[in-house]
């Protein structure tokens, strides 16, 4: 069957592309794992067209990959099976703002800083923020979260409902515009980390938030690394109003000084924000440099001047790419293991001696104010010794986790590079999921390889 001949007659033909360029855009990600070509590359422009589509492709079991901006660390856009890379860019709509409400709806090919452009003037922001610049039908996808997940939550708290084709082509749409419900199953849990392997999101319903009247940030610097680690929890835990805290360990900011052009001290450090009202920031932060006085800080620093503050997060944000940068002739794998806080000191403990171990270039970095953290680490595909060092450190952070009430992933996704932890982190409940998956998706077109067997 001459699959494109058939496209062509739901979608355009100007918007299905066999060209070599194209293919080879949508036949990997940002992750290591190896590139995949699908056969066709389908751009639709609504929802109908992707119902049409999915009818097609269950009727003929064809595997259809869904594909956003490719940011993915897992390999969930990659077409493994082949058959169609359904790219969802062209569905960028901002449809509805609900300022009084607190929602919007957009399409799932718009990423959250295109979101946030345009809240701007309305006073409102978009919480979840996993630094690259990600749709938000994929950051559904894999439940995303980022730096703001210790104040906000995650993306499965901050959507309301998302439309959702299933392989059929039927259309439902999984919750309202409510800020709660207790109507029914929780459809839109069901499908946000579903990782395109139940069907694909077209539309979403998401809170939004008024931009807050003041924020700080600040950094704090400590001797050692243990120190900053121990700091971290003590932090977490003392009631402080944290928007965001995240480690950054001493060779990440070097790192960062290096690319960035900073001049930061090159030890463990601390990153902060707190925001609300200036009164009361003024209060936190109190608050926090006397919970840091039996600390060996080295540096305690606030920012109030927003261009400081958005060239500190964005260093933050940039991490990864700075390594990728300082290492051209390597590959990045990024551990994501998250942990009960109470566990995340030793977690962190046990992860830097294990990257000493491995004698592999890498960095300890996280979002630690909701236990997720981690390893950046390089490594020559070249090298088989390299890639086996930095493989078996991936298994020693995560078996650490799962052995200590953790998760593999808190926020990557599972993909093809976390599916062998899934059966010994979940159990019985791994079975569970697949009976959905078989009664969603009965002929396996649905991102196959993906999440679950």
């Amino acid at each position: 069957m001459d699959i494109v001949k058939e496209l062509s007659k739901i979608v355009n033909p100007g918007r299905i592309s066999t060209a070599a360029a194209v293919i080879g855009q949508h036949n990997h990600d940002a992750s290591y794992h190896p590139a995949a070509d699908p056969d066709a590359v389908v751009f639709p422009q609504n929802t109908e067209e992707v119902s049409a589509i999915l009818s097609f492709a269950n009727e003929y079991g064809i595997p259809v990959t869904p594909f956003g901006k490719g940011s993915s660390l897992e390999g969930h856009a990659i077409p493994y099976d082949g058959g169609i890379s359904l790219d969802l860019g062209l569905m960028n709509d901002l449809k509805a703002i609900g300022d009084k409400d607190g929602y919007v709806v957009v399409g799932a090919g718009l990423t959250q800083f295109q979101l946030n452009d345009a809240l701007k003037k309305h006073g409102l922001f978009f919480s979840v923020d996993p630094g690259a610049e990600a749709t938000l039908g994929g950051m559904a996808g894999t439940n995303a979260s980022g730096s703001y997940t210790v104040k906000y939550g995650t993306m499965r708290d901050n959507i309301l409902d998302m439309e959702v084709v299933l392989p059929s082509g039927e259309i439902i749409h999984t919750g309202s515009k409510a800020l709660k419900s207790s109507s029914g199953l929780h459809l839109t849990g069901i499908f946000t980390g579903s990782e395109g392997t139940l069907g694909i999101i077209t539309e979403l319903t998401l809170r939004v938030y008024p931009i807050p009247e003041a924020t700080v940030a600040a950094r704090a610097v400590f001797r050692d690394f243990e120190e900053a680690v121990t700091a971290v929890v003590r932090l977490r835990t003392a009631g402080l109003d944290l928007a965001r805290i995240e480690f950054v360990d001493a060779p990440s900011v070097a790192h960062v000084n290096h690319f960035a052009k900073t001049a930061y001290i090159e030890q463990p450090t601390i990153f902060f924000e707190l925001n609300g009202e200036t009164e009361h920031l003024q209060h936190q932060l109190k608050r926090m440099e006397e919970l840091l006085k039996p600390f060996e800080v080295v540096e305690f620093l606030a920012e109030t001047d927003m261009g400081a503050q958005e060239r500190l997060w964005d260093a933050r944000h940039n991490l990864a790419y700075y390594y990728i940068q300082g290492a051209p002739t390597k590959q990045m794998l990024v551990t994501d293991v998250c942990l009960p806080i109470s566990e995340l000191a030793g977690a962190i403990l046990h992860a830097r001696r294990a990257v000493d171990e491995s004698g592999l270039e890498a960095g300890i970095v996280g979002h630690v104010g909701d236990g997720n953290f981690h390893i950046i680490a390089m490594a020559d595909f070249a090298d088989a010794s390299e890639v086996a060092a930095a493989k078996q450190l991936h298994e020693e952070i995560v078996d650490y986790a799962l052995a200590h009430d953790g998760t593999c992933t808190g926020e990557h996704g599972v993909g093809v590079g976390k599916k062998r932890y899934q059966s010994k982190e979940h159990g019985a409940a791994y079975d569970l999921m697949r009976t959905i998956k078989q009664a969603i998706d009965p002929r396996a077109i649905m991102n196959p390889g993906k999440l679950i067997d």
